[in-house]
């Protein structure tokens, strides 16, 4: 008989046991649906408090807080090169308070003013350093109306040694990057111009055509809210050994876009790797763009951070 009961007593005590097994799994299912749902309040609530950042973007933020995979940042520029002072005399309206950048000295950097853009051009990796924009809401509804060309050239202001040519980058599996978008364009000519491949870097197809397309999007949601002007900024960088295609353009291994409302003095920078796997992730600030590229891009401008 005792025998009996102690065999009862293992089986009751083996039914909890199987019986809390389920409890545990479904505090952990609690705790991810928990975790999930807290991701989305903070997302939703931050794009609200911070328009300049998407809802995807600032969740990827908060993924990254609870745990979540994050791209580490990449090498830091080590160029001992003194700051050179560029003019673009000619257009001089395109940077915020006319104030030219401030940039890193070397050879072949040659300035090119186009109707709605200026390009600091780099004979070296036959790419821009820079791209600058002045963009407000009035320009880019214009741009709405005016018709994509894809009549791409090579421009015949560089030095023939110096340019990308349109068969570097036939068969090299890489996009014509647009530095300053089409999209933007609000003129016809401007928009003929924006095909200059002095406008363009290599850029992965699926890159340029997701992650990196948000973010233009992005960008011109934020300008149609804006109370006045914004100035963008975009261009590669290069932080290791440089690859090529064709007969020289250089592939970077980032681009940037950096976004400054002239009205609110507030400025953010968008940091992506030139891959496809590339996400639209949180933006850097201005002082760690710099510390990244030595590029002094609002020297003059009065600075807030989102």
């Amino acid at each position: 008989m005792a025998r009996h009961k102690q065999s009862a007593v293992r089986r009751k005590t083996s039914k909890r046991t199987r019986q809390a097994k389920p409890g545990k799994a479904s505090f952990r299912r609690f705790l991810t649906a928990f975790c999930t749902a807290a991701a989305l309040s903070f997302g939703v609530s931050s794009a609200w408090l911070n328009p300049q950042w998407e809802i995807a973007q600032r969740l990827d933020d908060a993924l990254v807080r609870l745990g979540w995979q994050h791209e580490p940042f990449p090498p830091l520029l080590s160029s001992g090169a003194p700051l050179a002072q560029t003019s673009f005399a000619a257009c001089r309206d395109l940077f915020p308070a006319g104030a030219a950048p401030l940039v890193p000295s070397g050879p072949a950097l040659r300035e090119l003013c186009f109707d709605a853009f200026a390009v600091l051009h780099s004979g070296q990796t036959r790419t821009p350093v820079f791209v600058a924009q002045r963009l407000n809401r009035q320009m880019l509804a214009d741009a709405r109306q005016i018709q994509r060309t894809d009549r791409f050239y090579a421009e015949g202001r560089l030095p023939q040694s110096e340019r990308a040519m349109l068969d570097d980058y036939r068969g090299s599996g890489y996009s014509r990057g647009h530095m300053a978008p089409a999209g933007d364009m609000h003129t016809s000519e401007a928009m003929a111009q924006s095909f200059s491949l002095a406008n363009m870097a290599p850029q992965d197809q699926a890159h340029n055509a997701g992650a990196w397309n948000k973010i233009e999007q992005d960008t011109r949601n934020y300008i149609m809210r804006a109370a006045g002007d914004v100035h963008v900024f975009t261009g590669p960088v290069y932080v290791a050994q440089q690859r090529r295609i064709g007969s020289g353009v250089a592939v970077p291994d980032y681009f940037y876009k950096l976004v400054y409302d002239a009205r609110s003095g507030r400025s953010w920078v968008h940091w992506q790797a030139n891959r496809a796997d590339a996400r639209a992730g949180r933006p850097i600030d201005y002082e760690e763009f710099v510390r990244r590229t030595g590029l002094h891009l609002l020297p003059e401008a009065r600075l807030g951070y989102p």
